[in-house]
């Protein structure tokens, strides 16, 4: 079983919070003589830091109070959000999981029933939010070998409306991409035509859809098309250190920003975070081609070790997962903490996620530091 994409730092003993202190050191001294980085963090593309001119950009932001609406850049971000996505609106939130979060509740009222994949972010990492604050009801679905749901089995699943027993089916909710996999877009199309037959909404947790764009040369817009709202996160491989945005229709928007607020995340001059949004939707979305190629390389150096087979299939983009036997994975490891990296996972299957702050030099220093470990390349 494939992990997640934002698991806790502590996975089975592969790194713990204390090796991950011991490792980082020194915040400000993360290069070693050579200039190169002296610690590689694979865990997750959540650990990107803001580049200098991101930095600039927000101690430069306009700001306001976004709860009066009056923050120009967090108005700034949403037009733009909603434009790129195709949608009428768009609001800024804390998080992925809060824009989730806030997209569930405002499709469901209490008692309604999500159709989900098993294995998505919102039913198995979100801590049950929308059941425990809105009462929704998960159905989890198993999905295909790539992570996506099908046509036939959302249509099995919805339950009939005049059937007493059942909660009524009120919305889908997909995810694009889903462990680093681009999902396919045609069957997705036909999911969401399935949803609409039977009245039901469509959610995407579209936290990497900017990963999923680049990957398949498809528009977000085109990408973005079959659903009624969008949840874009923007901290990670785009790099922003704070935010995602939910967009969709102005009256649903509307409401979703009420919720917003009874949940405590209206924020006041949240520009200088948005300012670091907006710096990346700039430069950030064309250069995930280069986190994409470094996983490629990655999964291709781990694979010609002997002991080592790593996975990263043709709809992959930045996201590796190396399959290790038990008596490899103590050697692996070992070389690894030696090396200064950092990873994710559970042993025998280990995440390694490529983003802004990996270089194509880092990825030759595991690939070199994987080698020297077992001695033996095929």
């Amino acid at each position: 079983m494939l992990v997640s994409r934002d698991e806790p730092v502590q996975h089975n003993g592969w790194t713990t919070r204390k090796d991950v202190c011991r490792m980082y050191g020194d915040m400000a001294s993360q290069k070693d003589t050579q200039g190169r980085n002296s610690v590689i963090d694979l865990r997750s593309d959540t650990v990107t830091r803001p580049v200098p001119a991101m930095r600039a950009a927000m101690a430069e932001a306009e700001v306001g109070d976004d709860v009066y609406g009056e923050d120009p850049s967090v108005a700034a971000l949403e037009t733009r959000v909603a434009s790129l996505l195709g949608k009428e609106a768009a609001l800024y939130v804390a998080s992925g999981t809060q824009s989730n979060l806030l997209a569930l509740l405002t499709h469901c009222a209490r008692g309604e029933e999500i159709i989900t994949g098993r294995e998505y972010h919102v039913c198995k990492y979100e801590a049950g939010g929308s059941s425990a604050l809105g009462g929704a009801i998960l159905t989890p679905l198993d999905g295909d070998a790539n992570g996506g749901l099908t046509a036939q089995e959302v249509a099995a699943a919805i339950k009939d409306p005049d059937d007493i027993h059942f909660p009524l089916s009120r919305l889908v909710s997909l995810e694009n991409t889903w462990n680093g996999r681009v999902q396919d877009q045609a069957e997705i199309v036909r999911i969401a035509e399935v949803a609409r037959e039977n009245g039901l909404s469509v959610h995407l947790d579209g936290a990497r859809l900017m990963n999923a764009s680049v990957a398949s040369g498809l528009a977000p817009a085109d990408l973005a098309a079959p659903f009624d709202t969008v949840s874009l996160c923007l901290s990670k491989g785009l790099g922003a250190p704070v935010g995602s945005v939910l967009s969709g229709p102005v009256d649903f928007i509307h409401r979703a920003r009420r919720i917003r607020k009874m949940l405590g995340g209206g924020m006041r001059q949240a520009g200088i975070l948005a300012a670091g949004g907006l710096y990346a939707l700039d430069h950030h979305i064309e250069r995930l081609a280069e986190d994409h190629a470094n996983a490629r390389a990655l999964a291709e150096g781990l694979s010609g070790i002997e002991g080592l087979e790593a996975d990263y299939p043709e709809t992959g983009t930045n996201m590796v997962f190396l399959r290790l036997s038990p008596d490899r994975f103590g050697a692996f490891k070992a070389a690894m903490t030696e090396a200064g990296v950092l990873m994710g996972g559970r042993a025998p299957l280990i995440r390694l996620v490529t983003h802004l702050d990996v270089s194509a030099d880092d990825v030759a220093r595991i690939v070199e530091a994987a080698a020297a470990a077992f001695g033996a390349r095929r």
